[in-house]
């Protein structure tokens, strides 16, 4: 593979950790970062090593030297912000929550297989290898038959502008409850019955705890459950006729144990040593790229749109829709 030239849209808190990530990698140059300031962008380049610092996402769409476009903006910007770098053939890898709903998700993706141009989702969990293990480990039989499983993320956030802001789509569901419904999915499948969900409000009318019940066709049941006012403990738990399987970290896997029906250890593994794991997101992009390919295989543009037509319906179910929908 090529060296690839990679640009950054946005330069906040996520900006930082993918620049730190494309810094450690050999095959990746940090060549441009775009931001509404030229301070900011002349800043974060000469912090990051970036060769070029653009005071306009226009400018550095324009830029011909640019191979893939990382969107590191709020999720109620993403849908602007990934069409502005299709308009001008620039592929995409945008930060997730991929847009605020699925009716800019199936536009942005829509537009993107029309022009020919690369667009995915950075739910950087679908592309690490860890999951190939997990998945690995429940065929070989260890916990029985998958039934049922739980999973939760959260952290204290609540007083993140960015959180409580309906004009930035803020809320718990969009920043931490796609890792719980992505585990889900990941694990059980898509072929849900039924969906039922529930949450508490902010002031601003925004979400900021949530818990949802997926009920599958064959009767497996995920319980999923996000927050952004307390710390959880971040694991996915999956029971099965046997035992039991307990993943470390469903934002950024860590290790998996096995328990047996007496819940006895009967099996550990560490994941890999890794940069942060945005590498394995990058890595499938390149690859995407040198075949001409216009998405990836671990994030497909369906499975993109169904987390997002899960995410509406949970939304509606409480009755929140952004200003700008």
């Amino acid at each position: 593979m090529k060296k690839m030239r990679m640009a950054i849209i946005g330069a906040g808190g996520i900006a930082v950790c993918m620049a730190k990530t494309i810094a450690e990698m050999d095959n990746v140059e940090a060549y441009a970062i775009g931001s509404r300031s030229q301070e900011k962008a002349d800043r974060f380049a000469e912090e990051y090593g970036f060769q070029k610092a653009y005071g306009s996402y226009e400018e550095l769409v324009k830029d011909e030297n640019v191979d893939l476009v990382y969107i590191a903006t709020p999720h109620s910007e993403h849908f602007a912000n990934a069409k502005l770098c299709i308009q001008h053939g620039k592929p995409v890898l945008c930060e997730k929550s991929f847009t605020a709903n699925a009716k800019q998700a199936r536009e942005l993706i829509a537009m993107a297989e029309k022009a020919g141009v690369f667009i995915t989702e950075a739910i950087w969990v679908r592309y690490m290898p860890m999951l190939q293990t997990i998945r690995k480990e429940l065929e070989s039989g260890s916990i029985g038959e998958p039934k049922l499983l739980t999973a939760n993320l959260g952290y204290v956030a609540a007083d993140s502008y960015r959180m409580r802001t309906p004009e930035l789509a803020g809320g718990a569901l969009l920043d931490v409850g796609v890792y719980p419904l992505n585990f889900a999915l990941m694990i059980f499948g898509t072929d849900i019955a039924k969906v039922t969900s529930t949450c508490t409000y902010m002031d601003t009318g925004v979400d900021e705890q949530n818990s949802a019940a997926l009920v599958y066709e064959d009767g497996k049941m995920a319980v999923i459950n996000s927050s952004v006012l307390v710390f959880s403990d971040r694991k996915g738990i999956i029971h099965g006729t046997k035992g039991s399987m307990v993943i470390e970290n469903i934002n950024n896997f860590e290790s998996l144990t096995v328990y047996d029906g007496e819940h006895k250890e009967i099996k550990h593994i560490e994941r890999p040593a890794q940069i942060s794991g945005y590498e394995y997101v990058v890595e499938a992009c390149m690859r995407a790229l040198e075949t001409g390919a216009l998405e990836c295989p671990e994030m497909p543009h369906a499975e993109t749109i169904r987390v997002m037509d899960i995410l509406d319906g949970m939304r509606a179910e409480w009755g929140i829709r952004y200003p700008f929908e």
